[in-house]
């Protein structure tokens, strides 16, 4: 009896172990792109995205459930995001996007895409009413106005981004700008356009979730 008692002790627990949850794994690449997931997944992801392209918002809306839910979730694929900056509006956003660190990455560019409407509206209605002044400033200045009266700013401080953090990441070049435009010179040396995709490091065809899933499965993430 008593080892039955024991036997029966230590299925409960391992039945009650919790399940490691790999989206709360992350992490800076040596290029600078952020990772999040299982750093010993069999399948690695490279994203390359912009934040003012309409079709990397929808892969990043339509691809939540299956890729960042439940393959990155359960340790199957590991991502890194890399900037493949279109313009000052793409600047600005990836520098805010960047300003919470990796941990909260995910979520603040999450809410970036889904407001891209709005923030880029915004922020082109600013541009035209000053744009003799903003092409005075120093191009770090510029996108710093930019993503103050763009909206942006506001969507960093909603996802937790203090004010001092936030005049941090634009107070130097290196800070964030300068791993932004070398990792789109790079991206865009090899994309034809965004998103892009690699898995394991090299490139694949197609721009959207549906094309995506079948090719992470392919590669082991089953």
């Amino acid at each position: 009896m008593r080892v039955l008692f024991a036997v029966a002790t230590m299925l409960a627990l391992t039945a009650a172990a919790p399940v490691k949850d790999w989206r709360l794994t992350t992490g800076t690449s040596s290029v600078g792109g952020f990772t999040v997931g299982n750093p010993a997944a069999r399948v690695k992801l490279t994203e390359y995205l912009s934040f003012t392209c309409s079709h990397c918002g929808e892969f990043v809306a339509e691809s939540k459930a299956g890729l960042h839910d439940a393959m990155v979730r359960d340790g199957l694929v590991a991502t890194e995001t890399r900037s493949a900056a279109r313009d000052p509006y793409d600047l600005a956003a990836w520098v805010v996007a960047r300003c919470g660190g990796p941990k909260r990455f995910h979520s603040l560019s999450t809410a970036i895409f889904a407001q891209r409407e709005a923030w880029t509206t915004k922020g082109e209605a600013y541009a035209q009413a000053n744009l003799a002044a903003i092409k005075a400033a120093p191009q770090l200045t510029q996108i710093r106005r930019i993503a103050d009266h763009s909206g942006l700013s506001a969507i960093a401080a909603r996802a937790g981004v203090t004010p001092a953090a936030l005049n941090q990441c634009f107070a130097s070049d290196a800070n964030h700008l300068k791993p932004i435009l070398a990792m789109t010179e790079a991206a865009f040396a090899k994309l034809p356009g965004t998103p892009g995709f690699e898995i394991n490091g090299q490139l694949v065809d197609g721009h959207d979730w549906a094309g995506l899933e079948p090719k992470l499965r392919a590669a082991g993430a089953r």
